[in-house]
């Protein structure tokens, strides 16, 4: 067989592992139908992306943003799918607001069923030498604490219920070397809470899971600030250098 044929079967078949994909894909039921969804940091990026893939399975939809508009465009689009979708603004990093947050969603949309902690990011810049303890608690704050809020907050409901489905977003710097020591150390512990809640949640019918994208970019996002901020030599660097793909990812295949 000669290389062009060899690259022609190759594609045939890649192709049609893709249709069969999309075949799947249609005939999937994750049997959510009408539960209620929420995700935080679900205006933009992989929460955006995860609220859509949850309101076309015909779940209720509530997302949550400090970005008033932002969460106003997001919950159009959910609408347009036909999903009951509410949107909500606030800050998962203050925990003060969380337990009002919960009271307005469950009265508002109804008792959350699956609930996804997107939201994170760093609080702090530089390496360990030039990061606060400050700055160390407030990434804490806001990738771990606030999630682990909202988990302790839906899981009693959860249990009562006998079901319930926990996604926390982590990070591949959670479990690798990457990032600053703040977003790291925090991505790690939430890998960890995560693992100790599954184990302890799984007999009362509650699924806790997370994921650990690697660098996903998308409009607003810090990679996509990366882009913008540097050389398109500096960029090509980091990318031959860490993705093996040759690319960013995107965040519809994670939501």
């Amino acid at each position: 067989m000669t290389v062009s044929q060899t690259g022609y079967s190759l594609k045939k078949h890649i192709h049609r592992i893709y249709i069969k994909s999309k075949v799947q894909e249609l005939e999937m039921d994750l049997g959510i139908q009408g539960k209620v969804a929420f995700i935080t940091g679900g205006s933009r990026g992989l929460g955006k992306a995860a609220a859509i893939s949850l309101a076309k399975e015909g779940a209720r939809v509530g997302i949550c943003s400090r970005d008033e508009n932002s969460v106003a465009d997001t919950i159009e689009e959910l609408k347009s799918l036909g999903s009951p979708a509410q949107g909500f603004v606030g800050d998962i990093s203050d925990l003060s607001q969380l337990k009002t947050l919960h009271s307005k969603i469950t009265r508002e949309l109804g008792v959350i069923e699956i609930l996804v902690n997107n939201v994170g990011g760093s609080k702090a810049k530089g390496d360990f030498t030039e990061t606060t303890l400050q700055g160390f608690q407030a990434t804490f704050d806001l990738n771990l604490f606030g999630s682990f809020e909202l988990m302790k907050l839906v899981t009693p409901n959860m249990i009562s219920r006998k079901w319930g489905r926990v996604i926390n977003i982590a990070s591949i710097w959670g479990r690798e070397y990457g990032g600053n020591i703040s977003y790291m150390s925090a991505k790690a512990a939430l890998i960890a809470a995560t693992k100790h809640a599954a184990v302890s949640l799984v007999q009362h019918g509650i699924l806790i899971n997370s994921v650990a994208p690697g660098s996903v970019a998308h409009a607003q996002g810090s990679w996509e600030k990366f882009q913008n901020e540097n050389t398109k030599e500096t960029v090509d660097d980091f990318i031959k250098n860490n993705l093996p793909m040759g690319k960013f990812g995107w965040p519809e295949p994670v939501g």
